[in-house]
């Protein structure tokens, strides 16, 4: 279909992993304007830069930020897709409006985007949350009001918090438990519980929304991390009102990269793979791309870590960080679709847009409408073989179902957009990093020391709030003060 071309209170937190366990019961970009497209030209033989950036994502271009406010200007920022942004990318709507087909939400504590939104003079506004949510079982359908609810009862939820205090989030192979929590899974670890068929759905649902992978697969120390960066606070991981999934960013997440590279310049080049780094333990570091050879002192490499096996490294990475970035889980992509309509109908049936589909395609949908609601967008995080491949068709089965939630005005969406990450292009392998038992205690150590002079970047690398894009934001700011100390060294 065609694009469109038109146009805080005291109530209880929802939760993804609530709505999930309540339905079980109830059924019972856009391109950078004016950016370089590739580099000019081979660089001297004698020009070397300070820093190179590899990756033109928030990490990457937070660190090129850094950078330049601190005086640097002997950098570049290269990147191999044709845009920026990385693991976030808005679907332009018209008219100003967005979409987001990836990452999008920030919630309290995650300060670090919080203040470079500020400061890039980017806005923010409330995910919307208000009125009952929609769960679909078949042919069954019921409209709920969870409550607040979390999805499990309050004991097994400070059991958790409790036990997070002792997981540091940014080094989890350090706690003094780390080879018992490791060892398990979360799957395992419920399974003593002897929780309920329909509460075991539920967290299988949740997991695979925050987690990326189904309990059985997610290490029972991995997701300790993930709440010890929500301040040890399960309900701050988990929910949308007052949780991580709060807020939404004015323009679509991606804007943030948008804006730090307009400002960059032509220290941006976009299509431009690296394809070897020569000489990376000595220096100057030789970074080889399709456009010539450019040399620096240090190098910041803002990738994940399996988007590192594409470069071929001479002399070869040291034998820890090579297994490491060999075995990293690398494959958890996300489908994610977007339905647009005139309007947000189902806010006036006093519906909050969100529908669960146990054991259905559909992981949770939700109400993605502009702050003006001058128009409706119900995205959805999907189970990608329950759907089909055909975006035509993908619409009309995606409208069926939220048609049984929302009524009829459901069948007639005026734009569809999806982006199926596993599939988009080369540079993603995964969105998130579903951690399985036994690897943190054996590959962690590795992530985060430098090698020779290459600085490890990304999210994955966060101290805390490690895979969202906060985490992104506060590596890209601890790779440039690591690269300005270490040329500032080489001077004295």
């Amino acid at each position: 279909m065609s694009k469109l071309n038109q146009p805080q209170d005291e109530t209880p937190a929802l939760t993804r992993r609530g709505f999930l366990g309540v339905a079980t019961a109830a059924a019972a970009a856009t391109a950078l304007p004016g950016a370089a497209r590739a580099a000019t030209g081979k660089a001297a033989e004698g020009n070397v830069l300070d820093i190179a950036i590899i990756g033109a994502g928030l990490a990457g271009l937070t660190a090129a930020r850094d950078l330049q406010r601190a005086g640097c200007s002997s950098f570049v920022v290269l990147e191999a897709r044709d845009r920026v942004g990385g693991r976030t990318l808005n679907h332009d709507l018209g008219n100003g409006y967005f979409t987001e087909a990836g990452g999008q939400w920030i919630g309290p504590g995650q300060t670090a985007i919080a203040d470079l939104a500020r400061e890039l003079g980017v806005g923010t506004f409330p995910n919307y949350w208000q009125g009952k949510a929609s769960y679909v079982l078949g042919e069954a359908h019921a409209a709920l009001d969870t409550g607040g609810s979390v999805g499990t009862d309050p004991r097994l939820q400070r059991e958790l918090e409790d036990m997070a205090k002792s997981v540091p989030s940014g080094a989890p192979w350090t706690s003094p438990r780390a080879a018992e929590f490791d060892a398990l899974s979360l799957g395992s670890w419920l399974a003593t519980k002897h929780l309920a068929p329909q509460d075991q759905i539920g967290w299988s649902a949740g997991a695979m929304l925050t987690g990326g992978a189904a309990p059985a697969q997610l290490s029972l120390l991995h997701w300790l991390s993930m709440i010890n960066s929500a301040d040890c606070t399960y309900e701050r991981l988990e929910a949308v009102r007052g949780g991580a999934q709060q807020t939404r960013i004015s323009g679509g997440s991606q804007i943030l990269s948008i804006r730090m590279a307009q400002a960059l310049g032509d220290k941006v080049r976009l299509q431009s793979p690296v394809l070897r780094i020569e000489n990376w333990n000595d220096g100057p570091v030789a970074i080889h791309t399709p456009d010539g050879v450019i040399r620096a002192r240090y190098v910041i490499v803002a990738l994940s870590p399996p988007l590192c096996n594409q470069i071929a490294f001479d002399p070869p990475l040291p034998a820890p960080r090579r297994e490491m970035q060999r075995r990293w889980p690398a494959y958890a992509p996300i489908r994610k679709t977007a339905h647009v309509y005139k309007k947000a109908f189902w806010r006036e049936k006093g519906l909050n847009g969100w529908i669960v589909q146990p054991k259905g395609l559909v992981l949770w949908a939700y109400d993605n409408s502009p702050e003006d609601v001058s128009f409706g967008v119900i995205n959805a995080f999907i189970v990608n073989g329950m759907l089909p491949t055909d975006p035509n068709q993908a619409e009309t089965e995606l409208a069926r179902i939220y048609a049984q939630a929302f009524g009829e005005e459901a069948l007639h969406p005026v734009g569809y957009y999806e982006h199926d990450w596993g599939k988009a292009d080369n540079w993603t392998l995964t969105c998130v990093s579903p951690m399985p038992p036994g690897f943190l205690t054996r590959y962690g150590k590795a992530l985060h020391p430098p090698a020779g002079r290459l600085i490890w970047s990304g999210t994955e690398t966060a101290d805390i709030w490690a895979g969202y894009m906060d985490g992104a934001v506060r590596s890209g700011h601890a790779a440039a003060l690591q690269a300005l100390r270490a040329v500032s060294a080489d001077r004295a």
